[in-house]
């Protein structure tokens, strides 16, 4: 064999070394997040749905009325566990602070956070309220891009004029969703991998009193127009149908097949046990605080279990929950959220 045949054998020797070496890191990483990801979805238990919907809709926080101390409360709670999860805050504080006016009570008009309405009302008489959005935040790699998850963590109080139970507990509305985004939240920090885009836990005061805590974060973010996915719950833990206790509404943006598909995939992956109807929506602005990110061309995921007799009423308790399905919920939505942190495109 010639020389110059021998050199281009070895050279093509290594050259397969090394292409081989290539492909194998390349797919190292991607092999690590995949194991990253499932050890971060183990974190999500049955336990600690429980926990978080047992105190939030417990009778010491009297329904969790926006701007009341109970509601306080309820966001302190929220911000512990943030912070023991090493989360860091959105900006300087966890607490996003805003207010919102309205006629004097005997009109009984509903409260806005929106700044034109604001002036008017202030050149009448009117009433104010203070209310605070929780947020936190995992840096991704990309900083110029979002993904958000977020419910609301107020409900509507109580009434010392009723005869027998005076509370509205919110244990379905919307203490099953907050339980959701703090296990969302923890299974994040628990993962090794960070994620391509930054990943906000969103929790909002004020939805029982017209999305206004959503309202005013999309009318006063920087970035509203880099967050490339929202993921919304409100209600996830009652049996709609009594027949079907794995039903549950997916509500996406239908401009977006790409949610569908992974909810199809994961269920049957993970073996989720989930009965979803799928609902794909041109423009998902009703409902909750999904709608003040679609208004804001941003594509949304939407779990409900629909409503049931509890809705609004004091019988809606933490022992009437669905807690297999509100913790299997749970993990069907980290899974969307991961794919929202990191697939390049959807």
């Amino acid at each position: 064999m010639k020389q110059k045949t021998k050199v281009i054998i070895a050279l093509a020797a290594l050259w397969a070394i090394l292409g081989t070496a290539t492909v194998s890191a390349k797919k190292k990483p991607e092999t690590q997040k995949l194991a990253d990801k499932e050890q971060a979805l183990q974190t999500i238990t049955i336990e600690a749905t429980k926990a978080h919907i047992g105190f939030l809709a417990s009778d010491e926080l009297n329904g969790r009325k926006a701007g009341t101390r109970d509601s306080k409360i309820a966001a302190q709670y929220i911000k512990s566990m943030l912070r023991q999860w090493g989360i860091a805050p959105l900006g300087d504080n966890y607490e996003h602070p805003f207010e919102a006016y309205s006629m004097e009570w005997q009109k009984r008009k509903p409260y806005y956070v929106e700044p034109d309405s604001v002036a008017k009302l202030k050149q009448m008489t009117h009433r104010k309220l203070s209310m605070v959005n929780i947020l936190g935040m995992i840096p991704g790699k990309k900083s110029d891009e979002y993904v958000i998850v977020g419910a609301h963590f107020d409900h509507i109080g109580c009434d010392p004029d009723l005869e027998e139970d005076k509370i509205y507990n919110g244990a379905d509305d919307n203490a099953s969703g907050v339980s959701a985004v703090l296990q969302i939240a923890k299974a994040f920090a628990s993962s090794k991998s960070v994620p391509e885009r930054n990943v906000i836990f969103a929790f909002w005061d004020g939805e029982e009193l017209g999305l206004l805590g959503s309202k005013h974060f999309t009318q006063s973010c920087p970035f509203i127009h880099q967050v490339k996915g929202y993921l919304n719950f409100d209600m996830i833990g009652r049996n709609n149908k009594p027949e079907n206790p794995q039903h549950v509404v997916y509500f996406y943006t239908a401009s977006h097949p790409a949610f569908g598909e992974w909810l199809k995939e994961d269920i049957q992956r993970y073996g989720l046990q989930l009965d979803p109807v799928y609902k794909p929506w041109d423009n998902p602005v009703g409902g909750s605080d999904n709608g003040s990110f679609a208004k804001k061309g941003v594509p949304i995921i939407w779990y409900h279990t629909d409503g049931h007799p509890d809705y609004h009423q004091p019988g809606d308790e933490a022992h009437k929950i669905n807690y297999e399905k509100a913790t299997d919920i749970t993990r069907a939505s980290f899974l969307n959220v991961w794919n929202l942190a990191n697939v390049e495109s959807y």
